[in-house]
């Protein structure tokens, strides 16, 4: 068995710094993606954190897309872009608040800690702004629950007021990749606009969420970089995402070891101990049988898929959740709660030795995926 080439001191530092919540120096935490080094060991350290702050429980997260496709930003990574590739997903306007309303009714009678609202495009407008916060505050008025935004770039304070008056908990806003790196995945914004879109949220009193796309041809400085950049805007949720080759993608796919994906948990986890660390999109892709070790270091995970993406099944999901010793937090999850009793009865009756395709691991949703109560407003 090959012995760790890290040095003693980096080791050191990582164990005793992940002992005292604290983050460790950038040349220790880019150690930590070193295929050389021993990745028990850091796992190891990354599990201190995640067992001092979370105990044994794993937050489950579920998306629900308002409003898809034709985005007119230009990032490579996204098949909702407005381009000829990526036409074939389901593309939709806006969903009216009624449509809305009766997801969060569904959402609030069967438990949820959290309605994540996610739409496509640059960012809102005025009216944009309004109708999103009309959402909020009838969302907030007929149900006692916690609401999530993703809506793209908003950098105006007066918005961001408008949208914390209306009830919002919680923005999400993903860096995706470093400074350095963002000119190659998109030309139509900058990482200074998500930077300052942070900003505005944090400053108008609003959690964020914020989280990166690990394999859009970043180097392993890079992967760094983005950790202290998300610890320094004070990030409360960092989603994890592993990308994963669609159609309409305009960056190719370059092959990522699950190894080298717990090394990159590993990596957030440490330098930022205290935050939700999501295992995102492409876990079942890359990580497989290896999920329940990255439990070991993440909290958090989505199921019911990605924003045009099914993942795998919720049975499955549960499945290896529970079979591995974690616990469902029936307080801080999305997961309606008759769901969760549903997926706990059958997740045991599933086959252990039945696994899922690549191709199955990444289908797209459907329209009926999609819009579930699209009828009622027909």
């Amino acid at each position: 068995m090959e012995t760790s080439k890290i040095p003693d001191s980096h080791l050191s530092e990582l164990e005793s710094c992940a002992k005292v919540s604290k983050s460790p120096s950038r040349e220790a935490a880019r150690s930590i993606l070193d295929e050389t080094t021993d990745l028990e060991k850091i796992l190891a350290a990354a599990s201190i954190p995640r067992l001092k702050f979370f105990g044994r429980m794993v937050q489950i997260h579920v998306l629900d897309n308002v409003q898809n496709g034709n985005c007119p930003e230009d990032c490579g990574y996204c098949a909702q872009r407005k381009s000829e590739a990526a036409a074939d997903i389901p593309d939709y306007p806006r969903k009216s608040i009624e449509e809305i309303l009766e997801e969060a009714r569904v959402a609030y009678e069967s438990g949820a800690y959290r309605f994540c609202l996610v739409t496509s495009g640059r960012g809102p407008g005025a009216k944009s702004v309004a109708f999103f916060a009309e959402a909020l505050r009838k969302i907030r008025e007929k149900y006692d629950i916690r609401t999530c935004l993703s809506a793209g770039i908003m950098k105006n304070p007066e918005f961001a007021r408008q949208l914390k008056e209306a009830g919002l908990d919680r923005y999400n806003h993903n860096l995706n990749t470093s400074e350095r790196h963002y000119g190659e995945i998109c030309t139509t914004h900058t990482f200074q606009d998500r930077v300052e879109t942070l900003n505005t949220m944090r400053d108008a009193g609003i959690s964020l969420c914020s989280g990166v796309i690990v394999g859009l041809g970043e180097s392993c400085d890079d992967l760094v970089s983005m950790a202290y950049d998300l610890k320094a805007q004070e990030v409360e949720s960092i989603p994890v995402n592993f990308f994963l080759p669609v159609p309409g993608h305009e960056i190719s796919h370059k092959p990522m070891s699950a190894d080298f994906c717990l090394r990159v948990l590993s990596l957030f986890r440490l330098v930022n101990p205290g935050s939700e660390i999501r295992m995102a999109a492409g876990r079942e892709f890359y990580l497989r049988d290896l999920q329940k070790e990255a439990l070991r270091v993440a909290n958090s995970l989505f199921v019911s898929g990605y924003l045009n993406i099914k993942g795998s099944e919720i049975t499955e999901t549960f499945r290896m959740i529970q079979e591995n010793g974690w616990l469902i937090d029936t307080q801080k999850s999305d997961l309606p709660n008759q769901l969760q009793a549903a997926a706990k009865a059958a997740g045991f009756n599933v086959d252990p030795s039945a696994t899922e395709t690549l191709t199955d691991a990444i289908a797209m949703k459907s329209i009926e995926d999609l819009r579930p109560f699209e009828r009622k407003n027909s």
